[in-house]
């Protein structure tokens, strides 16, 4: 497949147009067709010689997603279904705030953005992973999610959180280079501090995006402060276990500004009990992290089932007695399947059916 117009950087359109003997401008020219304009075609770029569209035309194809289904929600968050080039489907959530309940501005949007297609490792509450893994989204398809989000919702979104599908510190590089698309002026101009990547614990990745230079955010998908209770829903501790990822941990504070963020969904029967969260009050100490705490959201085909709402408020109780902040956020999008990856599993499955 042709790469996407979308991929480029000013330093590539530059190397392309002085191989066609085209002036330097005509990349700003190409770069504010596609992010300020959002442009659907290349015959739209009306400012740009016919022969340079043609051969734009020839050599880019411009988006590589297209809508395929959304959902909302009672609560206003809204589920999006993306089909991309192959065939395959990735998805993102949209998400309000909540100022009343968790203090957050009343303009912010939030989505959670998708970096595979599928996962590969396995936890066994969540929905990406249970098709397996299929492949790692290009940079364009990554900041792509956010140019559909705005269009078909209508609203510009000013927060982004790298919780979707996939482990986003397993597709590192075009990780990095989506960062670059939706950070740059001439992109989509999200500050780096309003984004947000999330990992399951891939410690050699998590000191390699200590070490770039922007200040952005990091979250944890920590869901046990044990290993025992890690080992039992997250196989990733087993290579890299609780200890060794806190020391990871410990590397990035001493490099970025920002507070890390425990993710910490509560499962019933297996890490909502008092001795997780006192265990997990004093490992978030020892980063001066704060801690999210997410009652599960059901996943057909999956055993598990989210605490009652006292059992949730007492958990998060625990953490703020020993001096922890905490959220608990009760409901965002549990009536529209939510939870990452299980839009994406329905439709897929259904077409395999069809085709059966």
């Amino acid at each position: 497949m042709q790469p996407s117009l979308f991929s480029q950087t000013p330093e590539d359109l530059a190397v392309l147009l002085e191989g066609l003997g085209e002036p330097s401008y005509r990349a700003t020219q190409i770069l504010e067709w596609l992010w300020q304009k959002r442009s659907a075609s290349i015959e739209e770029m009306s400012n740009l010689p016919a022969r340079l569209r043609d051969h734009l035309k020839e050599n880019f194809t411009l988006r590589s997603l297209t809508p395929a289904r959304s959902q909302g929600s009672l609560d206003s968050t809204r589920k999006f279904l993306f089909r991309l080039h192959d065939g395959r489907y990735v998805e993102c959530v949209l998400i309000p705030a909540s100022p009343a309940l968790y203090g957050e501005r009343s303009d912010r949007r939030t989505l959670c953005v998708s970096s595979q297609v599928g996962c590969a490792f396995g936890c066994k509450f969540c929905a990406s992973g249970l098709d397996g893994f299929t492949r790692d989204l290009t940079a364009d398809e990554i900041a792509g999610q956010v140019l559909l989000a705005e269009e078909l919702s209508g609203e510009k979104v000013n927060n982004i959180v790298f919780m979707g599908m996939g482990e986003p510190l397993a597709n590192l590089s075009q990780l990095l280079k989506a960062l670059e698309l939706i950070t740059a002026p001439w992109g989509l101009g999200i500050g780096a501090r309003r984004l947000t990547v999330s990992t399951s614990g891939l410690v050699p990745q998590i000191r390699k995006l200590a070490d770039h230079p922007q200040q952005i955010r990091l979250a944890i998908s920590l869901h046990g402060a044990s290993d025992e209770v890690r080992d039992r829903i997250m196989p990733i501790n087993r290579k890299w276990p609780v200890s060794e990822l806190f020391k990871a941990l410990r590397y990035w504070t001493e490099r970025k500004k920002q507070t890390i963020t425990l993710e910490y969904i509560l499962i019933d029967d297996v890490n909502a009990d008092l001795a997780q969260a006192t265990l997990l009050a004093q490992r978030a100490k020892s980063v001066q992290a704060k801690v999210n705490l997410i009652p599960y959201n059901t996943v057909e085909g999956l055993p598990w089932k989210r605490p009652d709402e006292p059992r949730c408020r007492a958990f998060r109780d625990a953490l703020v007695k020993s001096g922890i902040p905490a959220t608990l956020r009760l409901e965002k999008g549990h009536d529209i399947d939510a939870a990452c990856g299980q839009l994406r599993l329905k439709e897929e499955r259904a077409e395999r059916k069809d085709v059966t």
